[in-house]
């Protein structure tokens, strides 16, 4: 087994060498630490690994943070990511997330994405939702940067991503597959949106 951290990344890692890996909980606590506040109480972090040559996520076939005297299993999900709890308990007991793939780890690298929370989802989206989902994604992008804002992306958008190709997207909105993308322009207009199923994920648009 090898214990990793993710050294302050939030995309990519180094590939890593073990089918079972170790990584720190207080790597993952430095960042979902920084989407707490109401300003982004919709937005989390999600966790996986991309498989290098193929470009798609590896299997995991199970997560849990362990400590000395629990163990806490994780929910991974149908695109084989897991959420992390910002507990700063866990930090304190210097607690670890067990990962295991069924591949060879050193074919996947660390993956994390920014999207919003799954008691966000939903068929039905009023104006002012869309507007606040998508003010919560310019505030983290902003707060990130800092002075340093010129080297961030900006959001210009939100991303509803659905489980199968979208056939009949609301007006003024072109699907792409199984994205709808939203831009701030269509936004703005006033206008929401009312969708055939549950989106399974909300991304940001970004630019840079």
């Amino acid at each position: 087994m090898k214990v990793v951290s993710l050294l302050g990344c939030l995309i990519l890692c180094l590939p890593l060498s073990a089918e079972q890996l170790r990584v720190e909980y207080s790597s993952f606590y430095s960042h979902t630490k920084k989407l707490q506040g109401e300003e982004l109480n919709a937005l989390q972090f999600s966790f996986g690994f991309m498989q290098i040559e193929e470009k798609r996520l590896c299997r995991i076939l199970n997560a849990h943070i362990h400590t000395q005297k629990k163990r806490l299993p994780l929910t991974i999900n149908s695109d084989n990511r897991f959420n992390i709890p910002t507990e700063k308990a866990l930090k304190m007991a210097k607690a670890e997330v067990v990962i295991e793939l069924e591949e060879a780890a050193n074919k996947c690298d660390m993956s994390v994405q920014l999207e919003t929370k799954s008691t966000f989802l939903k068929k039905q989206y009023s104006s002012e939702e869309l507007v606040a989902l998508f003010n919560q994604y310019q505030n983290f992008f902003e707060e990130m940067g800092g002075f340093l804002s010129f080297l961030m992306p900006s959001a210009t958008g939100i991303n509803f991503v659905f489980d199968k190709p979208v056939s009949n997207s609301p007006d003024g909105l072109v699907a792409e597959g199984n994205y709808v993308p939203i831009d701030q322009s269509f936004i703005e207009k006033g206008q929401g949106v009312t969708w055939q199923s549950i989106p399974v994920r909300i991304t940001a648009i970004t630019s840079e």
